[in-house]
């Protein structure tokens, strides 16, 4: 069964910050919504407040067109005292203006942004202020609008009248028009609040989001930082609610998958275990066979039953081999599950006991089997680095031509970038090597390059590839001597106390 992959976690990095955009962004376009509310019901209530000035300024003309008193010396006029209830005359050119109390109340209000005004019908001024501008109504209803003096925005009724000296135009002006100063007071009372409020608010914001989502993303990283081999269950200690029923999900998920492979895992051992002591019986009588014919010859039927007998000991090593090798996967699968505890293995010692190993079968092709070894020692499953080599140095004889040579090696180096120290280990040969397009391919099981010379099961690499997994270390590889044959080589974290 293929290793079981998850998904790749950059999809889900994705999911999780885009849950955090659209929540932070949700959230911070409410507030945004609410000061935008807010500056328009500011606006709305300048508005009524600008319209309660306007009436007031249409009462008040009235009484101040009724306030307009005509003098009995017209030339130079004079100061009449006022009847009871109105303030003393205000003078002018043969008229006089006895204000009456709300008038004078309005004027008194507001010093220096209230003002009031009498013109004739042509408009030359007559009484009040003569920076108000000369408007001529065209009928006798009041008409507003709004002008600028020093810098105050004054709003201003003017309306034709009649009086007893005639027709008159009378203003009232009135410099406290909220709408001026609504954008100031939209700028200090509002805007400038709600920006510190939207400031303060989307730093709590963000960061209680970010607290709230914390589970997710401690979740997202146990998933991330796991082997793809690790079909243990999630902890749903801290996960919220929302997550916990797909949590639940995978864990039930992942022990279906891990009892699916741990039942073929142990069904592929079983049957190598089952088969390797009739299959060593069989060798042995094929060996023997094999053996007792090597001497025949002459006879054409006694020369094809021995060509016979040696074809069915090379099925039969193989056959042999093939599970050993399974039963090797096997193990190596389990280690990779299970996590053993690690012992300090002697990288050296390894290396010495292969050359005992495979000194005949090298000798059989005339293969000059070297060894170059320094002490190194790692912490790892000895027994599994013993199959990784032997694995290696069973391809290099496999694959190298008669007269070849073939090196292993084992040593210490430092880390160019720092202090550490790594253990290697390393087979070298100069057959036919491994193209760089195939280094991935040949490390998938049964797989054989094409066109490759010599029997094998295409399990050999993909075992090393296994056990070097289990340790969480890479295969490396290279090319041998001048460019030729291949170099394998794993490094480890050596142990040097």
């Amino acid at each position: 069964m293929p290793p079981v992959m998850l998904p790749h976690i950059e999809s889900s990095r994705g999911m999780i910050w885009g849950l955090q955009r659209r929540l932070l962004v949700m959230l911070l376009f409410t507030l945004s919504a609410i000061g935008t509310v807010s500056v328009l019901v500011h606006y709305q209530t300048a508005s009524t407040a600008a319209l309660q000035q306007d009436q007031r300024l249409l009462k008040l003309v009235p009484m101040l067109a009724d306030s307009i008193i005509v003098t009995s010396n017209k030339s130079a006029g004079f100061m009449e005292q006022a009847p009871p209830g109105l303030n003393e005359t205000v003078e002018g050119p043969g008229m006089a203006m006895l204000l009456a109390p709300p008038v004078e109340e309005f004027l008194s209000d507001g010093p220096g942004l209230t003002a009031f005004g009498v013109f004739d019908a042509r408009g030359s001024h007559i009484l009040g202020e003569r920076w108000l501008p000369t408007v001529l109504p065209a009928t006798r209803e009041p008409e507003f609008f709004s002008m600028t003096e020093g810098g105050t925005t004054y709003r201003v009724v003017a309306q034709r009248v009649a009086s007893d000296m005639g027709e008159l135009i009378v203003m009232l002006a009135d410099g406290s028009d909220v709408r001026q100063h609504w954008l100031g007071n939209v700028l200090l009372r509002v805007l400038l609040p709600n920006l510190l409020l939207f400031a303060v608010a989307a730093a709590v914001v963000t960061w209680g989001v970010a607290r709230t989502l914390r589970p997710l993303i401690d979740l997202k990283d146990a998933v991330e930082n796991r082997s793809p081999r690790d079909l243990s269950a999630l902890s749903t200690a801290n996960i919220p609610g929302e997550v916990l029923p797909l949590v639940e999900s995978l864990n039930r998920l992942f022990k279906l998958v891990n009892a699916q492979t741990e039942a073929q895992r142990r069904f592929v051992a079983d049957a190598a275990h089952q088969l390797r002591t009739p299959l060593a019986g069989l060798q042995a009588q094929v060996e023997a066979w094999a053996q007792a014919t090597r001497g025949m010859s002459g006879d054409h039927h006694i020369s094809l039953r021995a060509d016979q007998v040696r074809r069915l000991r090379d099925a039969t090593r193989r056959t042999s081999q093939l599970a050993s090798q399974l039963l090797a996967l096997s193990r190596a699968d389990a280690v990779s599950a299970d996590a053993q505890p690690m012992h300090r293995v002697d990288l050296m010692e390894l290396c010495e006991n292969m050359i005992s190993l495979y000194l005949d079968a090298a000798g059989r092709k005339q293969i000059d089997f070297g060894l170059e070894v320094q002490p190194a020692q790692t912490l790892g499953h000895a027994w599994l680095l013993r199959e990784l080599l032997l694995n290696l140095v069973d391809n290099a004889v496999k694959y190298t031509p008669v007269g070849g040579r073939i090196t292993v090696r084992s040593g210490e180096e430092q880390v160019p970038s720092g202090s550490a120290v790594r253990a290697w280990m390393e087979v070298e040969d100069d057959g036919p090597g491994i193209a760089a397009h195939e280094h991935e391919r040949v490390l998938q099981r049964f797989y054989r390059v094409p066109g490759t010379a010599g029997e094998g099961n295409g399990l050999g690499l993909a075992i090393a590839h296994q056990i070097a997994r289990a340790h969480r270390v890479p295969l490396q590889f290279d090319t041998g001597v001048q460019g030729r044959g291949l170099r394998v080589r794993v490094t480890f974290e050596a142990v040097t106390h």
